[in-house]
């Protein structure tokens, strides 16, 4: 089933309009994530909204956001307030100019959506925006509301829908000239070139997504299978960084080293195990003892700590 639309509203290309949905194109649910605990009891830490000052525990309903202009003086701001400022943008994307894809600068991308026709009516429309997107090659530029903010949103067809992906705003984005006007000015000769390219020439490939392993997801999921068998933990030997004193010779075991690998995965090798949908099943029971929620209902596992009920 298809997860829950983060916003609701309207396309809008000049005079033509259509109701649209807006889902999460990404997810990092799957992934494994860690409780605090308390070391000596072993029950889970609870976070409360208190007064910084009395100490005191918050309702929700008496919490207000306050702009701080001073140390400690802050201005309201109450909820109608800001629904009063609410843009047009808040229900509907108007596009606003198309541009192409290389005049983005990657810095400004954000995070990804997908975005299709909101219930039976409107498939024309947007079917009518889709394909002009995708006749003229271009990115269409637009506005939305999400999370109370205005957020610039770049428009590309994806099979029969669109994926929209936020953009930062100027002002969100640093000057590299903050991090780059220190790095030294480097003459770099044709040999050296020509050997690093050689390297690259051996390495190249098809970006596929299918063949990325998460390895410290797949750690993880070891480390914690390793703990639940009461196994000793032993930290490995970290690999150690040298200084490159001859680049040239560098570069020359390079190409021997990466004309090795090219020759290895040639080989016909198991593919890298697939980020599992329900990343929990990679967490096997313990060879010999019964599944993790059936024991743990029953009896706690030997060494672990007491937790809240």
């Amino acid at each position: 089933m298809a997860p829950r639309a983060n916003w609701k509203g309207f396309l809008r290309l000049s005079l033509v309009t259509c109701p649209i949905a807006l889902y999460p194109a990404t997810s990092e649910s799957e992934k494994i994530s860690f409780n605090q605990l308390n070391r000596q009891t072993g029950h889970r830490i609870k976070y409360l909204k208190v007064d910084a000052d009395t100490g005191d525990e918050v309702p929700n309903e008496d919490i207000v956001k306050g702009y701080e202009l001073e140390k400690g003086q802050f201005i309201e701001v109450t909820k109608d307030e800001l629904e009063e400022i609410a843009l047009e943008s808040t229900r509907t994307i108007e596009i606003d100019e198309f541009v192409d894809k290389t005049d983005i600068d990657p810095r400004y991308l954000i995070r990804p959506y997908y975005l299709r026709p909101d219930g039976k009516v409107g498939h024309d429309a947007f079917a009518v925006i889709r394909e002009t997107i995708r006749e003229m090659d271009k990115v269409a530029i637009g506005r939305v509301v999400l999370t109370n903010r205005e957020h610039i949103i770049a428009l590309e067809p994806m099979d029969k829908g669109l994926v929209g992906t936020l953009l930062r705003y100027p002002y969100e984005v640093r000057s590299e000239r903050e991090y780059f006007d220190e790095i030294q000015d480097v003459k770099v000769t044709k040999d050296m070139l020509d050997l690093a390219k050689h390297i690259v020439n051996q390495k190249a490939g098809r970006f596929d997504p299918e063949k990325f392993e998460d390895h410290y997801e797949s750690a993880l999921v070891e480390l914690i299978n390793q703990k639940r068998a009461g196994k000793v933990i032993r930290p490995k030997e970290r690999p150690k960084g040298e200084n490159v004193v001859d680049l040239m010779d560098a570069l020359r075991k390079s190409v021997g080293g990466a004309a090795a690998e090219a020759a290895a995965q040639k080989k016909p090798a198991k593919k890298p195990k697939k980020a599992s949908a329900r990343q929990k099943e990679m967490l096997m029971p313990i060879a010999g003892k019964k599944p993790v929620k059936e024991a743990a209902a029953k009896k706690p596992a030997a060494g672990a700590r007491r937790k809240s009920a």
